[in-house]
């Protein structure tokens, strides 16, 4: 890579390479697209400087991407969506904690072939964010997205002791269905230390608790919800945010309507119930994982995901990645397993250009099955058309 200076000389400079990116859901941890890009890097420019910062927009990968930045991970038993019992980990550096709901709430924790889009609780959640408080966390970033449920947070909620009862003063049942018996919601037995701990709600969308851009209308069907299932959450949900304004007050209505409420089937609605501040999921993870004095190293950034399409422009990693880039003048290429999105639109996105799997191999299936194989051929062109 070469600059002028003052004279219009070229100077040789040093080449450091930041490859911040996402995961390949269904091939590639961020951490393995971190690795497989440095090593066909190297393949054509032995000995370059690479530093890897995998990334993730507060979904599921989030933990991981903490761990490979420094956190420590730690371990605890939660309930899993179904109520059975599982193992999910969250990460901690300092007085900072990253939660991640997916890993107590997610899909990947129902039973294989298993949907449960009316009974699947956040319970386990709440059992996270607990155990972060015990490990003495002040702040907490919350990544919520991959979930199961669609609760609105009222598993979470009851885990950190609020309780949610029916006519006859027992709890209603867990799940989104449960609620439509909710009678009374009672927010007096909520941990106290939820008062005096910064609560930082991590998402890359910015849909309202209900109607018709709500939890249960836009993501319910993904959860195995039939077109019935979908009205009758809907319906519960909006029952769910009335009983809590008797209780609450008129904030659990704004709650409802604002930024981040649908998020993960509601979960975000009973994160902002608990004094959370939304942000979008993949500006707080850039800021915790350090990603501003990695950039300003970096004389080329690859940035990445499994598919680079409509949605990557809304809140995804690599948008986030490429925007701040972008504003410190700096280059940036992006790996993909497919491409969705032409050039131009890539360019406005401040990306310089995207490098597909599929220019490889343009069989799909083998790019999923030998991604990482066929990801090293891809970072070999890279550093041919831009570093060697």
């Amino acid at each position: 890579m070469q600059v002028a200076d003052a004279a219009g000389n070229d100077l040789r400079v040093a080449q450091r390479v930041l490859v911040a990116a996402d995961k390949f859901k269904g091939s590639l941890t961020a951490v393995q697209v971190a690795e497989r890009v440095t090593t066909g890097l190297r393949r054509v420019v032995p000995g370059l400087d690479v530093e890897s910062l995998p990334v993730a927009d507060g979904g599921d990968g989030t933990v991981d991407a903490a761990v490979a930045a420094g956190f420590e991970r730690r371990a605890v038993r939660v309930a899993g969506p179904l109520g059975h019992e599982v193992t999910a980990a969250f990460a901690v550096r300092g007085d900072t904690a990253v939660v991640e709901m997916a890993e107590a709430s997610g899909l990947q924790r129902l039973p294989a072939g298993v949907l449960a889009p009316l009974t699947a609780s956040t319970y386990g959640s709440g059992e996270l964010l607990r155990a972060a408080l015990d490990a003495g966390a002040r702040t907490i970033v919350f990544g919520v997205g991959g979930s199961a449920t669609t609760d609105g947070g009222a598993g979470m909620l009851s885990a950190l002791g609020a309780r949610l009862l029916d006519a006859e003063g027992e709890p209603v049942p867990p799940g989104g269905g449960g609620l439509a018996e909710l009678a009374r919601a009672d927010l007096s037995g909520l941990d106290p230390r939820l008062s005096s701990v910064d609560l930082v709600l991590a998402s890359d969308v910015d849909n309202p608790l209900t109607g018709p851009k709500g939890a249960p209308a836009v993501y319910g069907p993904q959860k195995g919800a039939s077109p019935d299932d979908v009205a009758g959450l809907d319906a519960a949900l909006a029952h769910y945010a009335k009983v809590l304004e008797e209780t609450f007050g008129t904030r659990a209505a704004e709650y409802a309507a604002s930024p981040g409420a649908g998020a993960a089937g509601g979960i975000g609605y009973g994160a902002l119930v608990l004094g959370a501040r939304f942000r979008p999921g993949i500006e707080v993870m850039l800021d915790v994982l350090g990603f501003a004095p990695a950039l300003e190293r970096a004389s080329l950034v690859i940035t990445g995901e499994g598919s680079l399409d409509r949605q990557t422009l809304h809140g995804k990693a690599p948008a986030g990645v490429a925007a701040a880039a972008r504003a410190a003048g700096k280059e940036v290429i992006a790996v993909c397993g497919r491409l969705a999105l032409p050039p131009e639109t890539l360019g406005r996105a401040g990306i310089r250009r995207a490098y597909p799997l599929t220019e490889v191999e343009p069989d799909v299936a083998k790019c999923i099955a030998d991604a990482g194989p066929i990801l090293e051929r891809v970072a070999e062109n890279i550093a041919r058309d831009f570093l060697a």
